[in-house]
């Protein structure tokens, strides 16, 4: 079996020691070690809050949890920034960094569990954040995503791969297997970004003790609704990422080469903070060096196998320590209509191959937070699992149908990512990166290179 669309899935890790990681724990268990948070405006805009635009600031957990607790007149490294209009978000923080002297904590997360042999903190990242710290829309070029919610809720946005077109992807602020969307969807800006009302978004919320699954490519806007946030995380690398590092070996080369020549001294406005000190070095290698193993190593795993599945989530008694894989039914499901669905109605749509009890994250058709009162208004009704946990509310409406796909022409599909409500007076070096290094275009690149390499 394996899974296609996002899932959520429950009483799956009720034995990991790392479902005590609260914030308070960690902070014990790094006392005194400097992380790097990034700190953003509470204001919802409609122009994106990239990384390249926030603050940060270098604290520890406990200055965190202090700043956090909004102590008046407090000092130290958030001493400039006012908790009442400030986020703080500690992200991307890999555990052989992190942990790089406590490797034993390293088994406290089994990811073994969901069918991965021997993977298990080594190979996962750890997120800290306070109310209203976000990951603006992107998606990953590389793998799947496992997302383990530790403590406080967080609220996904999830939109298929099938609606790229009208997310409108840039790469501009470059990040490595990051592709970002122009797009803020919890406030978009429908007259520069008319398309964006077709996208179909997925919208759940993710509480302590539950799991979600993102697929390959599957778009994401993640956003903190409670006052203390953690989350633990995993990418899945995929046979299928052959062909994307290729496509990113292309894009990374194409970036430095046009925002170099344009301004060599001044990377701020275009290079993700995650990629500053090893940008210029590893640009060129990956180019000159890898692309080629890879474009060949691609050829192989095309030839052997055209369609390749994501790993199968094994469920029998010698891979699984859990006797079962249960997914509660936590999702209030929602007619378009005013009428509720029968549930019985809802688990025979939902099903599919999984059987009753896995049920997929379904589009919907509620309004983004910031229409509805804002991303700091907290849902105050839960749902109880079958064990009497407690578990936050997850929105989900019945399944819309399935929108004609577009048979427009690569070219006309790039051009109406680039339709706005005014006339540009000008064309920057963004504007041509983004039709020169947009997904579908590094797709066919990527393609024709590895075609020749083959002859």
């Amino acid at each position: 079996m394996s899974l296609h669309q996002p899932a959520i899935f429950c009483n799956m890790v009720f034995d990991w020691p790392a479902r005590h990681w609260t914030a308070k724990h960690l902070s014990e268990v790094l006392h005194g070690k400097q992380i790097r948070f990034r700190m953003g405006m509470k204001s919802t805009d409609t122009v994106p809050q990239f990384e390249t635009t926030c603050g940060y600031v270098e604290a520890t957990i406990e200055e965190f949890l202090a700043w956090n607790c909004d102590h008046s007149g407090i000092s130290g490294p958030f001493r400039d920034y006012d908790h009442s209009e400030f986020w703080a978000y500690a992200d991307y923080k890999y555990f052989v960094r992190l942990f790089e002297d406590k490797t034993d904590i390293f088994q406290d997360v089994i990811w073994s569990d969901f069918g991965f042999p021997g993977r298990n903190g080594r190979e996962s990242t750890l997120w800290i954040g306070s109310l209203g710290a976000h990951t603006p829309c992107h998606l990953d070029s590389y793998g799947c995503n496992l997302v383990f919610q530790v403590q406080g809720r967080k609220r996904w946005h999830l939109f298929p791969p099938e609606d790229t077109r009208f997310l409108y992807p840039t790469r501009i602020p470059y990040e490595e297997s990051s592709v970002f969307s122009k797009v803020s969807v919890v406030n978009p800006d429908l007259k520069r970004f008319p398309q964006f009302q077709k996208a179909r978004r997925h919208v759940v919320t993710l509480s302590p003790g539950q799991v979600l699954f993102v697929p390959r490519h599957w778009w994401h806007y993640v956003e903190c609704i409670d006052p203390v946030t953690v989350s633990i995380n995993s990418w899945i690398e995929l046979e299928e990422d052959h062909q994307a590092r290729v496509e990113e070996a292309i894009t990374r080369m194409l970036v430095c080469a046009l925002k170099s020549a344009e301004d060599p001294h001044n990377t701020r406005a275009w290079l993700n903070p995650t990629e500053v000190g090893h940008f210029w070095f590893s640009s060129w290698q990956l180019v000159s060096c890898d692309k080629s193993t890879l474009a060949r190593t691609f050829v192989f795993q095309f030839m052997t196998s055209k369609v390749v599945e994501t790993q199968e989530l094994k469920t029998n008694g010698e891979d699984m320590k859990k006797n079962e894989l249960n997914v509660h039914h936590l999702m209030e499901v929602e007619q378009t209509g005013s009428q509720n669905l029968p549930l019985e109605t809802v688990k025979q749509e939902a099903a599919g191959p999984f059987g009753p009890d896995l049920l997929p994250v379904l589009p919907s058709s509620e309004k983004p937070p910031s229409e509805r009162g804002g991303i700091f208004e907290n849902d105050d009704k839960d749902c109880v699992g079958k064990g009497g946990e407690h578990f936050g509310k997850l929105h989900c409406t019945k399944r819309q149908r399935r929108m004609s796909k577009s048979e427009n022409a690569t070219v006309g599909q790039i051009a109406s990512n680039h339709a706005t409500a005014h006339c540009q007076t000008f064309i920057s070096t963004d504007d041509v990166l983004d039709c020169v290094v947009n997904p579908q275009v590094t797709k066919i690149v990527a393609q024709l290179l590895i075609q020749g390499r083959s002859l």
